[in-house]
């Protein structure tokens, strides 16, 4: 508690605002940022079957949890940006953060999440290709750096052209250069990974998700600033 007091107190010094949850604070709008989910509805938001979702907000969060599809989708899609948002775990939590998901139909037998790069979302506290905050089965994270179920984490996810990047509560935490990635099935170093794309040549705009992946999961204050516009 006196530590967050401490920290606003050093904001407002330092001239920055605090803004409520799921709003901008004048310096982000200044600054270029988009307000992709508002708190109250799901406008903009759709299942990656372009259906409503069956899940209402949930006390000011976006849960995708028995949505109706795979993930739910922002119904923009976007190339180059920063992506920040908060995101809370139930007990055991599965889900993930989806970048760049491009088409939004199944490809070669697999689900629709082959064809996005993926956050990982997981209540554990591994440094393995599926746990939080690795680039699901491509990159392992460097730390382990979430928080256990029932506590909020930040995420910042920054796509730029052929480089994605994830900062987990502060540290960066798994990055990757595309125009490395030559071949389906296989890392740079040569090992072997589930997809079946060549991620250079993926499409570098898409959609991004929100998975339900069997359990609970709550994001908010989902943040958005486009680049190289």
């Amino acid at each position: 508690m006196r530590w967050t007091a401490f920290m606003m107190m050093a904001m407002l010094a330092a001239g920055g605002s605090l803004a409520a949850d799921n709003e901008l604070t004048p310096e982000e709008q200044a600054d270029g940022w988009l307000l992709l989910f508002d708190g109250e509805t799901l406008n903009g938001w759709v299942t990656n079957g372009m259906r409503p979702s069956k899940t209402p907000v949930d006390d000011g969060c976006i849960n995708p949890h028995r949505c109706g599809g795979y993930m739910l989708v922002h119904e923009t899609q976007w190339g180059d940006f920063v992506l920040s948002l908060d995101f809370k775990m139930s007990e055991g939590c599965n889900s993930g953060v989806f970048l760049r998901t491009y088409p939004l139909t199944p490809q070669h037998g697999k689900s629709v999440g082959y064809n996005g790069i993926e956050m990982q979302v997981f209540d554990g506290t591994g440094t393995g290709f599926q746990d939080c905050g690795a680039l699901y089965d491509l990159v392992k994270p460097s730390k382990a750096m979430a928080k256990p179920a029932g506590e909020w984490n930040h995420a910042e996810i920054t796509c730029d052209d052929n480089l994605v990047k994830v900062v987990l509560n502060g540290e960066e935490v798994a990055s990757m250069d595309l125009d490395e990635w030559t071949q389906p099935y296989k890392r740079p170093d040569g090992t072997k990974h589930k997809f079946f794309t060549a991620w250079k040549d993926h499409p570098r705009k898409g959609y991004i998700g929100l998975q339900d992946h069997g359990h609970p999961v709550w994001y908010k204050n989902i943040k958005l600033k486009p680049l190289n516009e």
